[in-house]
């Protein structure tokens, strides 16, 4: 099988690090790969180190006239079987041949960036209603999750953070952007003496939650540590994971907990509730709460029987759903039949 990614995004981002994540699972499963990516340094080397070759392309821009060409270029070099168009701008620069055309939505993106499309994969239920609702044909577009690769890595050094060892860390993995309502996070320290809370992310709300934490006087006790390749060793470090956004149509971050074994806490947003059941495998409050964020957070720290049961629960949902064998499999499976049609 040979498989071609069409992908733009940002430098970081929770889809572009799943895309990373399925071409490392579907490289060690013998699928031949290559990508048209925009040229960000650490998306190229990784690439490579999977034996993933690239044609760099900007794929967006006022004085963009050469990425159509490199991108129809390289699809008739590869000459692939597949065709996987990442995200809007990844079908709109997506190269047209006599491939199968798959574009892959991860969001509530306008259907018109799809429409030279054969198939969608969704990567929630809701997603696929989305597209039925608004005319796409039930029987060209299919539901498959994302995944949490099982990493074997050691916890980081909470000093190497300026984190006192037996301190109790909350973590946030997340873009610095509203609908992640990081804020809300920063708010329940308030309410949560002495415990720390870890950012691990980037965005254009960062100076507004720097300034928030030291009107609240909790600037002390918040560690902003911009984007993190880390993710596997922060999850293992921290004490709960917290996913406090307000819209959030997947939440890998969610799955990513239960792969490292760390309880997570999250909002009522539509990825979250979709995933978690709610104090079996995850604990669920109401969107912008910090209140009731802060008494999830004590509940789970005072409880001990309560944060074992959400990891063991956690990590059977992966395991049977959410797992990169489970997910790789269905991709795999999917593209097979879509070639045969």
């Amino acid at each position: 099988m040979r498989l071609l990614h069409s992908i733009a995004g940002g430098r970081h981002g929770g889809a572009e690090r799943f895309f990373i994540d399925l071409v490392r699972a579907l490289s060690r499963r013998g699928v031949d790969q290559h990508a048209v990516s925009r040229p960000f340094k650490q998306r190229l080397k990784q690439l490579t180190s999977l034996n993933c070759e690239v044609t760099q392309a900007q794929m967006g821009g006022l004085f963009d006239w050469s990425s159509q060409g490199k991108a129809n270029g390289a699809a008739a070099a590869f000459a692939p079987n597949i065709n996987l168009a990442w995200m809007s701008r990844g079908a709109r620069y997506s190269p047209k041949g006599p491939w199968v055309t798959v574009g892959r939505l991860g969001g509530y993106y306008k259907l018109k960036y799809y429409r030279h499309c054969d198939h969608l994969i969704c990567n929630t239920p809701n997603l696929v209603r989305y597209c039925v609702d608004n005319g796409w044909p039930e029987d060209r577009v299919d539901y498959i999750p994302n995944f949490s690769p099982k990493v074997d890595v050691e916890p980081v050094d909470r000093q190497s953070l300026s984190t006192p060892i037996g301190a109790t860390v909350l973590l946030v993995l997340a873009r610095l952007e509203k609908t992640k309502s990081v804020n809300v996070a920063i708010k329940a320290l308030t309410n949560l003496p002495e415990l720390h809370l870890w950012i691990a992310g980037e965005g254009s709300c960062e100076r507004d939650l720097r300034a928030l934490a030291a009107s609240l006087g909790v600037a002390e006790r918040v560690n902003f540590l911009g984007w993190r390749e880390d993710r596997e060793a922060l999850l293992r470090s921290a004490d709960i994971c917290l996913v406090p956004s307000s819209h959030e149509p997947f939440g890998n971050v969610v799955v990513n907990a239960w792969a490292n074994r760390t309880p997570v806490i999250a909002t009522v947003s539509e990825g979250p509730s979709f995933l978690i059941k709610d104090e079996a495998n995850g604990l669920l409050v109401p969107v912008g709460d910090s209140s009731a964020l802060a008494d999830a957070v004590s509940r789970v720290m005072s409880q001990q029987e309560l944060a074992y049961s959400l990891v063991v629960g956690g990590e059977a949902a992966m395991s049977e759903s959410f797992s990169e064998e489970a997910v790789a499999s269905a991709y795999i499976g999917l593209f097979k039949r879509l070639i045969q049609a």
